[in-house]
């Protein structure tokens, strides 16, 4: 009871003792399934004076007055409410947009990538604008124009590009699509390229374990995607792209309001490569030769006015690679010695939905659900070694959100669950198995509106193979002045192992596989990975040469409690999996100053250091294949501001530190690598010219310096012997490649 009052005295009496002071409110917007607050609304006493407007997060502090009890409210493009104050409480009040608008015309620019100022998660918005500053063919590609996420290949063979968060490769980062789990199980090697770069609208990148709202996976961070809505200002769009790798791409959708409130999206993708690159001379392709159809219908229903939001996706790929040597055919080479080869053959099916309700009469409340479905198959083959997968998948969400007393104290709460079915065949043997997971989550939330928030949340979940678990997660954070926020963030994550389909480069090599089981239990015999991911960042805000500039430094440490080590060092002819039996340790360290020289002048500097230590049967070494260091280097230039007769030019600049290499001191001399890399450069670059607001032609060129790996395949001279090996890649196997395109809106 001591703790019951002493809570009343320090949290609400304060709270009534200020509202009766000051009127304390919001004012929100209702867009798509979420609440967001109107920044710079217009708040004021009618007939009065006394007036102000709202912060960056729609809050707004007001004295009263005995003057008038009416209270205006009015924000550009929504309709202006005049609204009766009766108590001395908080005011929650939602402005509806105009339905015509007259022509307004607006002198600024958005950042195309932004860090968060004020929420208490350290969220990184990529909007597209950033998007746009390279091909940005699919999600994969779509990180190389900033230092948030590492970009790299995987192996020599599949030119599958891998991406790392915190040092820790995409297996640990939960890959959404509108906060609905997309990449993962089956798809995580080739599903990041199942996503078109041009359906992308945003993309929000976060460090750390994230919101316990999006599940218990996440360790080192989260990667979500928005695609465009049905409700888009383009009706039509059209995008042909062309490379000199032998890359044709087209991307279309269209766009139809249906009814007042139904509006609906046909998105197509397709790409082909069948031109055969062998650059370096070696005998294999430098780059698989395929094609790729992918479709999607989406389904919006918006109606502001009675609180209702809903979206409705179907998509459909299929998805085609050949890999290997130049010579070899399918047809005649399948599974035989002649030429060495592989295909890898996708299809994938996806359908979800999301639905959300605000209460009228209660704006700060809302409730929404989500649900997937996926069927996931694949067939391949590498050389003599064959794997194929089929994953189900079924999740669902819901969530309720509401308030504590007063707006400064929210909560969100629901219950989601899931089903994984897998079935894996790897050359004659057969691994099945069923993933099911249910479970409960609630989050709170502290915002004083001026200087300190705090999102504290936990999970407690029942899985199949892991039993019951319980995932806490802290998120603080504080402005101690106004250009000025420190973030804090702390995390437990833990999940299931897939050791073949996340590690299938493994099969386009000689290695033979051996997993230690210990966990009669777990997946494959390996027990779960759990993980603590903690962090400190900090970012300020200032004026460099008259202009807007950003600086921001941060540091995290993800500390794992078990681990599945993927141990390629016990010997060139061997990938061994097993528990970890000792420590592993990711360090990250990030510094980023971005400015605007002047209007048309954009540049981004950035430095990452990345220590990752793991404890092999051979004891503690560096993870391998992983960069140290990396310095990088943005610059954006626009002629003009109007989007019309505008020329853009985009250079990024990256500098790849040394990067150990697994030990192959066992081999002939002849298939040996040195035990660390060289530093290397990379250099892209693209034009773009802005026609009109319809129309934009694009060129480019990526690998510019024509940096490519001196010795990519081990063994090229007998890839069915003991020393073939693609999985030792370090740097780009295509040297200098070009590109263009263009893009059409309607």
């Amino acid at each position: 009871m001591k703790i019951k009052y002493l809570f009343f005295w320090i949290v609400i009496v304060p709270n009534i003792c200020a509202s009766q002071m000051q009127l304390k409110g919001m004012v929100m917007s209702l867009e798509e399934t979420s609440v967001v607050g109107l920044p710079g609304a217009t708040v004021f006493w009618l007939g009065t004076s006394i007036g102000t407007h709202t912060n960056e997060k729609g809050w707004f502090e007001l004295p009263f007055t005995d003057a008038t009890n009416q209270l205006v409210l009015s924000f550009v493009g929504y309709e202006t409410d005049t609204i009766e104050i009766t108590k001395k409480t908080e005011v929650h009040h939602f402005l509806k947009p105009k339905k015509t608008l007259d022509e307004v015309v607006v002198n600024g620019s958005v950042q195309a990538t932004s860090t968060s100022f004020y929420s208490p998660l350290n969220k990184v918005s990529i909007n597209e604008a950033e998007l746009l500053k390279a091909a940005c063919c699919n999600l994969s590609e779509s990180f190389e124009t900033n230092p948030i996420v590492g970009v790299s290949y995987s192996d020599a063979l599949s030119g599958v590009k891998q991406i790392e968060m915190l040092g820790l490769t995409s297996p640990y980062i939960s890959i959404t699509q509108e906060n609905i789990p997309s990449v993962r199980g089956a798809s995580q090697v080739y599903g990041m390229s199942f996503i078109p770069g041009t359906w992308i609208e945003s993309i929000q990148v976060t460090k750390g374990t994230g919101s316990v709202v999006n599940g218990f996976e996440s360790i080192s961070g989260q990667i979500n995607t928005e695609l465009k809505k049905p409700r888009g200002n383009d009706s039509f769009f059209l995008n042909l792209y062309g490379s000199g790798a032998g890359r044709i791409e087209i991307n279309t959708h269209l766009l139809k309001k249906v009814t007042e409130n139904w509006s609906t999206g046909m998105f197509l993708h397709g790409n082909t490569r069948s031109l055969k690159i062998d650059r370096n001379a070696d005998g294999f392709l430098d780059v698989p030769i395929g094609r790729q159809i992918n479709l999607m219908n989406r389904w919006q229903y918006t109606n502001p006015s009675s609180g209702w939001v809903s979206f409705i996706d179907f998509k459909y790929v299929s998805d085609q690679k050949q890999i290997g040597e130049v010579l070899f055919e399918p047809k005649k080479d399948k599974f035989s010695t002649i030429h060495y080869g592989g295909e890898i053959g996708t299809e994938r099916i996806e359908a979800a939905a999301k639905l959300g309700y605000v209460f009228d009469e209660k704006p700060y409340q809302s409730f929404g659900l989500q649900a997937s479905y996926s069927q996931h198959r694949q067939d391949s083959y590498f050389g003599l070694n064959r794997y194929d997968i089929e994953q189900h998948s079924y999740y669902f969400n819901s969530i309720f959100q509401s308030i504590l007393f007063n707006t400064m104290h929210t909560f969100k709460t629901g219950l989601s669950g899931a089903l994984d079915i897998y079935q894996e065949q790897v050359n004659s043997e057969f691994y099945n198995r069923n993933e099911k997971s249910i479970g409960s989550f609630f989050e709170y939330t502290y915002d004083n509106i001026d200087d300190i928030t705090v999102v504290a949340g936990v999970r407690f979940d029942y899985h199949s193979v892991m039993g019951f678990t319980l995932v806490p997660r802290l998120h603080v954070r504080y402005e101690p002045w106004r250009s000025g926020v420190f973030k804090f963030a702390l995390g437990k994550g833990q999940r299931m192992a897939s050791v073949f389909t996340e590690n299938q480069k493994m099969f386009a090599s000689s290695r033979n596989i051996i997993i230690e089981s210990t966990d009669s239990k777990g997946a494959y015999g390996l027990s779960p990975e759990v993980a603590w991911n903690y962090g400190l960042s900090y970012l300020h805000k200032l004026k460099l040469f008259y202009h807007d500039a950003s600086f921001s430094v941060d540091y995290f440490i993800t500390d794992f409690q078990n681990q599945v080590v993927v141990d390629y060092d016990a010997s060139p002819q061997e990938v061994r999996f097993y528990n970890l039996n000792g420590g592993s340790q990711a360090r990250s360290f990030q510094v980023q100053l971005d400015f605007e020289l002047n209007t048309k002048l954009n540049f981004r500097f950035a430095y990452k250091n990345n220590d990752v230590q793991v404890t092999y049967n051979k004891g503690v070494l560096r993870k391998a294949l992983q960069p140290t260091d990396l310095y990088f280097a943005n610059m954006e230039f626009k002629s003009k501001q109007e989007k019309q007769n505008q020329w853009k030019w985009d250079v990024t600049y990256s500098l790849i530190g040394k990067q150990r290499i697994p030990n192959t001191e066992s081999n002939p001399i002849e298939y040996r690598m040195d035990e660390w890399s060289s530093p290397y450069s990379l250099l892209n670059s693209q034009v773009t010219y802005v026609l009109s607001k319809k129309l934009d032609f694009y060129v480019g060129g990526e690998n510019l310096l024509n940096v490519t790996q001196k010795k990519s395949i081990l063994g090229v001279d007998d890839p069915f012997g003991d020393y073939f090996d693609t999985t030792l890649l370090y740097a780009p196997v295509v040297g200098s490649m070009y590109y263009a395109g263009l893009r059409y809106n309607l």
